[in-house]
């Protein structure tokens, strides 16, 4: 039997049977290797190059209640991308010690059939996904991972292309209302008091619409008395074209639907167009906020309250399959929209009426100065961050000059990333399972921290994190949450 090295920080253990480990735990300053399931606190093990992990969440005294770990000062995070919904967290107190090679794990989660990352508000987690032929949301106590209740909905779907057939999109929490749009275009509202059900609107059926290449999976978003929601629906005409034609498909003035959050009814709609994979936004640009989506066709800014187009930008690809699945980006003066099938990017001034173009990209794509797939890109102090490409092969992480698109520097990591700001601080997560911290810095990639998780080997033999780690992160009170194909794990980013 293979002997194996077994480490935390600097300190290392030698084990002569690898095999008969189920856990290793750290007591105070010591391992101790364990053959049964450990039953005191254990944080992770370094073991060649994988790791063992605690099978069950483990017992602690009162002293040492995870509680500790969840910071009352934090934010909740209650839509997609955070509260601010660009991808920045306004919570402070990052420590890279932490990672010993990651932050401390505080538990792991085994979910259903999605893609998307979950909703947390206080102590309580919201995760959306699909088990057998039902679409559920499950409530879970973020400081023992314990589920609390769930709710489900029968759907019917099966992805065309053969990726999964679970939800793509997370839930979203406004005060005492849930909102869920599931894969097949099934729009509920629950409240979280009662946990029942308020009103639900099937959308492919009331707006026509003809599905997608990869199902519903455009996040909607709350904006005062208003839920509103990507749909792209299309007229009768269009019900019998061939799936995946979308050349053929015709819209029918339903890209963006405002319904009212506690009744469903339709408050105002707008948008010629269909629907992409970009979730909505509603972001300060000049002196006002306005509704920002980059819609299968383009770029559609519009009036909030009313409903009214402010301005369009049409940005595809000529690619039949192309979809455009990135949300814009702003400075509050200026509107950046990228994609990655061909042809790349464009900022936009919108100070301007019309909107003017200040610099873009125009294939083909090797000349593109930012190419954005489904990875909103971060913008810091004049400059933006993100994943460019459109498959693992042409990706890389990359910083180019928000002024010009000037590309300052790339790191040809072959891997399509999500990225979070917080505290100064970047964090990187990969879809093969690799975090990176580093410091956002124009002149050259740095680095601080890096762990692969698909080298940590869980309980159950399998890696910890597997590919697709499609979802972006979240952090609230101090906790990180990433996930795999079909497991989440908690950690603790932001020291007491």
């Amino acid at each position: 039997m293979r002997n194996c090295l077994i480490g935390y920080s600097s300190r290392w253990i030698f084990v002569r049977k690898p095999s008969q480990i189920k856990a290793i735990v750290l007591l105070g300053s010591k391992f101790v290797a364990t053959t049964c399931a450990a039953k005191t606190l254990g944080f992770l093990g370094f073991i060649s190059t994988t790791v063992t992990l605690l099978a069950e969440p483990p017992k602690l005294s009162n002293s040492e209640k995870p509680a500790t770990f969840w910071l009352e000062r934090g934010e909740d995070w209650g839509r997609f991308l955070g509260p601010t919904g660009n991808g920045h967290s306004p919570e402070t107190g990052v420590d890279a010690e932490l990672w010993q090679p990651h932050p401390p794990i505080l538990w792991t989660l085994s979910l259903g059939v999605s893609y998307g990352g979950p909703a947390v508000v206080g102590q309580q987690l919201y995760q959306f996904d699909r088990y057998g032929n039902n679409e559920r949301l499950t409530c879970y106590d973020v400081i023992t991972a314990k589920e609390l209740w769930r709710w489900e909905a029968p759907v019917q779907y099966e992805d065309m292309y053969g990726y999964n057939n679970g939800p793509r999109c997370s839930p979203i929490i406004d005060g005492d209302l849930i909102f869920l749009y599931g894969v097949a275009g099934d729009l509920y509202c629950l409240n979280l008091q009662t946990r029942q059900l308020v009103w639900r609107v099937d959308t492919l059926k009331e707006y026509g619409v003809v599905p997608n290449f990869f199902g519903v999976a455009s996040n909607p978003v709350v904006h005062g008395d208003k839920l509103l929601v990507m749909v792209g629906g299309s007229p009768p005409e269009s019900q019998n074209v061939p799936a995946g034609q979308l050349d053929l498909v015709k819209p029918n003035g339903s890209a963006i639907v405002a319904f009212d959050k506690r009744s469903g009814a339709e408050i105002y709609r707008l948008g010629d167009d269909l629907a992409s994979y970009a979730s909505l936004s509603t972001q300060k640009v000049g002196d006002r906020f306005v509704g920002l989506v980059f819609l299968r066709s383009g770029l559609v800014a519009w009036d909030l309250d009313h409903g009214k187009v402010i301005h369009e930008f049409p940005w595809r690809s000529a690619m039949l399959e192309s979809v455009n699945a990135a949300m814009p980006v702003t400075d509050g003066r200026t509107v950046f929209v990228s994609e990655a099938y061909e042809i790349g990017s464009a900022l936009l001034d919108a100070t301007q009426t019309p909107w003017q173009t200040i610099w873009k990209d125009s294939g083909p794509r090797n000349r593109c100065r930012f190419r954005a797939h489904w990875a909103t890109p971060i913008l810091i102090d004049g400059y933006l961050y993100g994943s460019s490409g459109r498959n693992p092969a042409d990706s890389d992480l990359r910083c180019i000059r928000w002024q010009d698109g000037q590309v300052m520097w790339t790191d040809r990591r072959h891997e399509r990333s999500s990225l979070l700001a917080v505290d100064g601080y970047l964090l990187v997560w990969g879809e093969y399972g690799r975090l990176d911290l580093l410091k956002p810095d124009a002149t050259a990639l740095h680095q601080i921290k890096s762990c692969d998780f698909s080298r940590i080997q869980a309980g159950d033999g399998r890696p910890l994190l597997e590919y697709p780690c499609w979802a972006a992160p979240v952090l609230s009170h101090g906790l990180l949450y990433i996930r795999g194909s079909d497991r989440m794990v908690c950690m603790q980013l932001i020291a007491k």
